[in-house]
């Protein structure tokens, strides 16, 4: 009887533990964890107050004949912004202070292996995307590339508007009329930049949509929750500025060049943080207390889970292949396109392979992105990084981030051991000539870097940290997806212990010893035990 009470008071303890345990999971489960409720508290309004009506200013009313009489306008109230704006990378192209001594920019030394080189500004089809009035960098600024929320090729309307107006005709008049119509609308339709005003160079830099980042291309624009879930517009449809927030013009969110955990701040703390982490909303806690994920944090970049792919609905450029350029078909440049509709060949471009729903690579990042200028020698018997992560296992800094990795072949000096900066578009660039000597020689000269006249194309590689295209929670990654000896996602990053991906041989030996031990003791004793009851019963 005192067995059964016994046995009956062990049932109804572990029943109320079990009932114990369940309350405080259900609880678990209906309480936000801390990190999406900072990130509540970071997020603001979709509706913005304003003080001003653009419409109403009489300066804005005016008749414009150059986009410079435009910048004009803007100044007269927003007196400091031209000054500030002339500061910022945007302007400048360079990554240090304009001077002798800037090193890193398209307006400097850098390179990429896509559309190479801006040549020190001197190529025009890049300056398509510099902010200011025609293709001259001493122009004034366009102030409406970014603040404008009218879709208007600025540069094409100023001509046309000037072309009909000299005509002088009726007809031309009225065509001048209209478009000075279109241009007052755009000027007086003014506001922050909106998605419309970053992607239209951001989503197609580099030679086309989507050929640079494969997070950021047009997709974007208009994007569902399932594709982002920040900037979904049946999610939380957040601008690019909600984000990359600006002070005097210097917007956030630039990597390069500042270790990553240096500066992680709240939004709550510093709307205006020139270092733009997930922590700055979500903290180093992002998950429910208790969660294991929160122990990941240190160690890897919430971007490594929740971008499981990016180029999710468009597709992005993988590779570039300038060494195939210039073949011509019956004499004649040509073009092909693969499955995706995206040219595979072009004459004046060489050959690209596009993909979809690209998994990333994976590496240890602090934050920094090292890169090689066209002033830096090369080993071009090696894959040449023209830009790769800095950090390590080692580095409290750094975490395993995710990023597309473009790989190339482009020219370089074989005398002299560089890569090579070729002029593109213009009477001397490579896409009206097809003369590689003519179009290398003007580009070197471009930057004033010397060039031996022996050239040849190099393996190269160029690294884009994947940060945009975050998908729903239910999309993440899962354990396995890491902690797993076959197709582990983090196969090729070193430096860590990853239960379920790597073994420890001595550990595991002492492991089966214990478990090969532990099984002998079980089984003599309880031999022992048998033995021993069965004496104990004769002696009975």
């Amino acid at each position: 009887m005192r067995a059964i009470t016994t046995n009956l008071i062990l049932i109804l303890a572990a029943a109320g533990m079990l009932v114990s345990i369940t309350g405080v999971a259900a609880l678990a489960d209906t309480t936000e964890a801390p990190g999406l409720t900072m990130a509540h508290q970071a997020t603001k309004s979709s509706k913005r107050w304003n003080t001003t009506d653009h419409a109403k200013h009489p300066a804005l009313k005016q008749a414009f004949t150059s986009g410079q009489e435009i910048t004009d306008a803007c100044l007269s109230c927003h007196s400091e912004a031209d000054d500030q704006f002339r500061k910022t990378i945007h302007w400048t192209w360079q990554a240090a202070p304009t001077g002798e001594d800037a090193k890193y920019g398209k307006a400097a030394m850098s390179l990429n292996n896509f559309c190479i080189s801006a040549n020190g500004m001197e190529d025009k089809s890049c300056l398509a995307c510099h902010p200011g009035w025609g293709t001259s960098t001493d122009s004034g600024i366009n102030c409406l590339n970014c603040h404008s929320r009218k879709k208007v090729n600025w540069d094409e309307a100023i001509g046309d508007l000037a072309a009909f107006v000299e005509a002088g005709d009726e007809e031309s008049l009225e065509i001048a009329a209209e478009i000075q119509a279109e241009l007052q609308e755009a000027v007086q339709d003014i506001g922050l930049p909106n998605r419309q005003n970053c992607g239209g160079c951001h989503f197609i830099g580099g030679g086309g949509d989507g050929v640079k980042h494969g997070d950021l291309d047009t997709s974007l624009t208009k994007p569902s929750k399932a594709l982002d879930v920040h900037m979904g517009v049946d999610g939380q449809n957040f601008d690019c500025v909600r984000c990359h927030t600006t002070e005097m013009h210097n917007i956030a969110g630039r990597v390069y060049t500042r270790p990553a955990a240096t500066e992680r701040k709240s939004l709550i703390e510093d709307d205006l943080t020139p270092k733009i982490t997930c922590e700055s909303c979500h903290s180093a806690t992002p998950h429910a207390a208790g969660s294991k994920a929160n122990d990941h944090t240190d160690r890897v970049a919430c971007q490594t889970c929740h971008i499981p792919e990016v180029a999710r609905e468009l597709p992005t450029k993988m590779t570039w292949d300038w060494s195939q350029a210039g073949k011509l078909k019956d004499g004649k440049p040509y073009k092909t396109e693969d499955e995706f509709g995206k040219h595979d060949y072009l004459t004046i471009k060489g050959a690209f392979k596009w993909a979809k729903n690209v998994t990333p690579e994976y590496f240890w990042y602090n934050g920094v992105i090292k890169s090689v200028t066209a002033q830096d020698m090369i080993d071009p018997g090696q894959v040449v990084p023209v830009s790769a992560p800095v950090g390590s296992p080692e580095d409290a800094d750094s975490r395993i981030y995710p990023f597309k990795v473009h790989r190339g072949k482009q020219p370089y000096d074989k005398v002299n051991k560089t890569l090579l900066v070729p002029l593109l578009s213009g009477d001397d660039g490579y896409w009206k000539t097809l003369d590689w000597q003519r179009a290398l020689s003007t580009g070197q000269a471009s930057v004033g870097l010397p060039y031996s006249g022996q050239f040849d194309f190099v393996a190269t590689s160029y690294v884009f940290p994947a940060t945009h295209m975050v998908a729903p929670k239910e999309k993440a990654l899962a354990c396995n997806d890491c902690h797993t000896r076959q197709d582990s996602r983090l196969a090729n990053v070193a430096g860590v212990y990853m239960p379920g991906r790597d073994r420890f041989d001595l550990l595991n030996t002492f492991g089966w010893v214990a478990v090969v031990g532990a099984l002998f003791g079980v089984t003599f004793h309880g031999l022992g035990r048998v033995f021993t009851s069965g004496r104990n019963g004769k002696r009975r």
